[in-house]
């Protein structure tokens, strides 16, 4: 059965939307702002919409917004009118360019999530996204680690939308497991869920930056040691390393509670790989995770490595094979695993 999709995001349109107010007046006070990364910087955490009440379902034109997802921006609603359901971020209108701008630059690649509907009242913007299915970071979490068959589908379609963004001139600086969502329910098909965070590059300029944004477990050396610019591209690639490691290994590559040991790790560049991993997938990993960033591999790069072709030539037994041959005991420290909660911010400043 074809479900019909809602119109495509029309900016003109939703200019002229400012006229109608959908925002509703707060007698509890409460209020909405925010960026929702984790930041290197003196941290600037979300002022998430807080009442002493729980959060009371509400009309945004055709949309009945529900309960907001942890920590997060983002509300569960649904289509009054098609009894859809969908994801709606809300965002003070002043911020409402920068949220949506690295969107614009890749609108319908399948690997970035959608922009179905802008509303924008008075004070508030309201962006209307398809669902999703869950996170990848719980996802293996969840699953302890991937096999490599299902790690490498799963990462290719991370590194393709790696690589539309820089090809695109959008740096996406917090790139974490926890950013990309399922788009079917069967967990196969994944899309990069926001681009919040990111820096969208005017045309022809360098991805040269100086602040130090990102998340502690996935940061790259040279953000911690370097007092200039950096590449960002190649501090994306970085991440891009932890990200397939993690998937592999079901634990970070660098892991402490305490930041500055963290950062120290980090910035030593030294980490351990299991022995039942296959050898190519250790190449790709250790080809990502350089403390060079001149030597590390770029987006454009990674889907032609070995690796890739391996799988794609061999089919997966050989890998499923090496990968998970039990190896002493699977139930090591909890806090060597994929963590349940994103590790908390931190002001990289007071470490280094």
């Amino acid at each position: 059965m074809n479900v019909a999709r809602p119109p495509r995001l029309n900016l003109h349109h939703a200019r002229l939307k400012q006229e109608q107010s959908f925002d509703k007046p707060q007698d509890k006070g409460g209020s909405y702002s925010g960026s929702l990364s984790p930041n290197l910087q003196p941290p600037t955490p979300p002022t998430l919409l807080s009442t002493p009440e729980p959060f009371a379902a509400c009309a945004v034109g055709n949309y009945i917004l529900f309960e907001q997802f942890d920590g997060t921006a983002l509300f569960r609603c649904i289509n009054a009118k098609t009894e859809d359901e969908y994801v709606c971020k809300v965002v003070h209108n002043e911020r409402y360019q920068k949220t949506v701008a690295g969107h614009f630059r890749l609108d319908a690649h399948p690997n970035i999530n959608q922009i179905e509907q802008v509303l924008i009242g008075e004070t508030r913007s309201y962006v209307i996204f398809p669902r999703s299915y869950g996170d990848l970071h719980s996802y293996v979490r969840n699953k302890r680690r991937l096999r490599e068959q299902e790690a490498l589908r799963l990462f290719r379609q991370v590194v393709q939308a790696v690589q539309a963004c820089h090809e695109a001139g959008v740096i996406l600086r917090d790139l974490k497991l926890r950013k990309f969502v399922f788009k079917d329910p069967e967990r196969t098909q994944l899309k990069l869920e926001t681009l919040d965070d990111a820096v969208v590059l005017n045309e022809g300029s360098s991805d040269h930056l100086s602040d130090k944004h990102g998340c502690p477990a996935y940061v790259s050396p040279e953000i911690l040691t370097t007092s200039g610019s950096y590449s960002g591209r190649a501090a994306d690639c970085w991440s891009l390393g932890v990200i397939l490691y993690t998937l592999l290994v079901g634990r970070y590559p660098f892991h402490d509670t305490d930041h500055s040991a963290l950062f120290g790790k980090i910035c030593r560049g030294k980490f351990s790989i299991p022995d039942t991993m296959s050898s190519r997938a250790k190449c790709l990993i250790r080809s990502l995770l350089r403390k060079d960033p001149t030597e590390r591999l770029a987006v454009d790069d990674v889907l032609q490595h070995p690796w890739f072709s391996l799988v794609s030539r061999e089919g997966a037994s050989c890998l499923d094979s090496q990968l998970h041959t039990i190896n002493g005991d699977d139930s090591k420290a909890l806090d060597q695993t994929v963590p349940d909660l994103a590790v908390p911010e931190g002001n990289i400043s007071s470490f280094i």
